[in-house]
């Protein structure tokens, strides 16, 4: 392998491997400190490598990543799994599950976005689970 295929920048290769809609929201949580790797936010531009274990928070679930190749181009969602391994909890997703299913028991479909006062409460009710 030739060493521009070792590694690659982290906010291209989350947005390659469809944990981010767009390279620009990869970047913004980059920024944002939401991408971290032992613990240290990580900006767009460090480059990663195979092996490496990283953090990506996303809603209110923290996913925990490991890179089991690299890609340079945007991949079909059913190759993700050749290029990382989800090591997150099914705990995180049970969660994600509750939530969206309280959201839904809340504010019932076709109603538009929560109120200030409801977006309160859905928060409130997140952080007591």
């Amino acid at each position: 392998m030739n060493p521009s295929s070792e590694h690659i920048r982290i906010d291209k290769f989350l947005w390659a491997v469809r944990i981010f809609k767009t390279r620009s929201l990869a970047v913004s949580a980059c920024k944002g400190g939401k991408v971290k790797l032992n613990g240290n936010a990580l900006k767009p531009s460090k480059e990663v490598s195979i092996g490496d274990v990283f953090t990506v928070q996303s809603g209110i679930i923290t996913r925990i990543l490991k890179i089991i190749d690299i890609t340079q181009n945007r991949i079909g969602p059913k190759l993700v799994e050749l290029y990382i391994q989800d090591l997150t909890p099914s705990e995180e997703y049970e969660l994600q599950k509750i939530h969206s299913e309280f959201n839904k028991k809340m504010r019932p479909k076709g109603l538009g976005r929560p109120t200030k006062k409801e977006r309160r409460k859905i928060d409130e009710w997140s952080i007591e689970q």
